[in-house]
């Protein structure tokens, strides 16, 4: 992301020997302990917008700034990711025919994450969108470590038990995960030991809670590595540790937050794991060609009146008023369910012991410090997710996933009509709309010009997350892409980005409607 980074400086009108440093600390400042803008503020997901009081510096005489096409690929393909299932004599035999993704960054530096992977010791694949708020560290250690919970939750008994043996005797382990990653996707050398240190102590565990031939749940699977990743996340920070960068670590991590929504694509079994306000939606192609979306996530959040009644009932009537306000946690937190964040889930007892007996740093952070008003009976958050499981069919044609900054930018029938003529190349051309808008004949010819030059472009994008960012970001009210508005927004500084949308992160898996026919009969 450093290009992004890179180009967005330069189009500021910003000194060229100011870029390098900050762009690439910046990117991996999740790694690094220094003083980072969005690891000590929170964004808008985590206080609502009168808390940002944020002090810009605004200029008269800042010029303006249009990209060219090649400037505009270059900043939206500059995170995007392909990969495709291999074939075995010339035949794809799994439900999975690939996938693309790709991220477009609001924050500097950019709050999402997301991962991909290949179950080695069991069957199937996983796919995961984590939106971070208060900072990118919660978001970062999910990417990096939920798979493996997954992965070990999902292995039968006699295997767990192989793994241990390894250990044990100090033999090599066989990989349980392939990742498929994008070079920015990092991973954490500092950290890896005491990721493996955990994940170790949660294999032995169930160890002793399964028995020989036991085949786990897949929902019940998913349930426990969110749970248990998320209380060791709790646990590592309150037990520090002896390296002064690790300690600063985890307490970021757990200070932070994020959500998470994940895919795990098992021949026509799929499931859906969500906590918070991503969302998986499917798009389903129909007898007329035409695509209609089904989703397969809720939000957790305000607009999930079943969720307020959740939060409502797990504490007492006299915070009815309290628990949830202005639309947020104790009005403060959007999402109703996240990992980390355990200012809202910590006793105050607690979290003043570990933020005394923590490093200088986090003296320094005023998020930490902050107590949410009215906080009286926590946990009032919890990491437990939402598990929707579908029967793949033939007409299921492909899976959206993304964070919430996609779906604040676009409806989800239109998220899956875009990406379903993109995969199809296909365009299913309805009435032109103008919204009550009065256009002049003139006009109109330029909105069919425009058209026209749409799907004569489609193809100019080989990755059909980059597509459909593409769309999010500059879609005019006509529902046409908009060069100049695609420029203005890509060409925004960082610190105003953001206050006009979110990261934006899409993993878009397409299926194989022969092979999922073929395993329905």
């Amino acid at each position: 992301m450093a290009v992004t980074c890179q180009l967005f400086r330069v189009i500021c009108g910003r000194e060229l020997g100011q870029i390098w440093a900050p762009a690439i600390l910046c990117q991996t400042c999740c790694q690094f302990s220094h003083s980072c803008k969005a690891a000590n503020q929170p964004n808008a997901k985590s206080y609502p917008r009168w808390h940002l009081s944020r002090a810009y510096g605004t200029s008269a005489a800042r010029p303006t700034y249009y990209l060219t096409p090649p400037q505009v690929n270059s900043i939206l393909k500059a995170n995007e990711y392909s990969f495709k299932v291999p074939e075995f004599d010339g035949k794809n035999l799994s439900s999975v025919m690939g996938f693309d993704s790709n991220q477009l960054p609001a924050n500097a530096p950019i709050e999402d994450r997301r991962s991909a992977a290949t179950c080695l010791q069991t069957r199937g694949m996983l796919y995961g969108v984590f939106d971070g708020h208060a900072g990118c560290a919660c978001a970062q250690a999910l990417s990096e470590r939920l798979f493996y919970y997954i992965a070990v939750s999902l292995l039968p008994h006699e295997t767990r038990v192989e793994l241990e043996n390894a250990v044990e005797s100090g033999r090599p382990l066989q990989p349980i995960l392939q990742w498929h990653k994008h070079p920015n996707d990092y991973f954490s050398r500092e950290a890896s030991r005491l990721y493996f240190s955990s994940l170790r102590t949660y294999w032995q565990e169930l160890l002793d809670l399964s028995t020989a031939g036991e085949q786990p749940d897949v929902a019940e699977a998913l349930v426990n590595a969110f749970k248990r990743l998320d209380n060791d996340i709790s646990l590592e920070a309150q037990v520090g540790d002896p390296n002064a960068f690790l300690h600063y670590w985890v307490l970021r991590v757990a200070f932070s937050g994020a959500t998470a929504c994940v895919a795990h694509v098992d021949g026509n079994d799929l499931h859906i794991a969500n906590t918070g306000d991503g969302r998986a939606v499917l798009g389903v192609q129909e007898s007329d060609g035409s695509f209609s979306a089904l989703t397969l996530s809720n939000d957790h959040n305000a607009q999930n009146e079943a969720e307020v009644r959740r939060v409502r009932a797990e504490h007492p009537r006299a915070e009815a008023k309290t628990v949830v306000k202005q639309d947020r946690l104790l009005g403060l937190l959007m999402p109703f369910r996240a990992f980390g964040d355990v200012k809202f889930k910590w006793s105050i007892e607690l979290q003043r012991r570990v933020l005394e007996s923590g490093p200088d740093q986090l003296h320094e952070n005023e998020h930490a410090k902050f107590i949410p008003p009215n906080y009286h009976t926590p946990p009032y958050l919890t990491a437990e997710p939402e598990i929707i499981r579908h029967r793949l069919r033939p007409q299921d044609r492909f899976l959206v996933l993304g964070s919430d900054g996609l779906w604040e930018t676009l409806h989800r029938q239109e998220v899956v009509r875009i990406v379903g003529e993109y995969l199809t190349g296909v365009h299913q051309q309805e009435p032109i709309t103008v919204g009550g808008y009065k256009v002049t004949l003139g006009q109109m010819q330029g909105l069919l010009q425009e058209r026209k030059a749409r799907i004569s472009s489609t193809f100019e994008d080989q990755n059909a997350a980059t597509h459909l960012i593409r769309h999010a970001v500059g879609s005019n009210e006509f529902g046409t892409v908009d060069h100049e508005r695609l420029s203005k927004m890509l060409s925004l500084p960082e610190e105003l980005a953001r206050m006009y949308r979110d990261d934006i992160t899409v993993i878009i898996v397409q299926f194989n409607p022969h092979v999922i026919g073929a395993q329905q009969k």
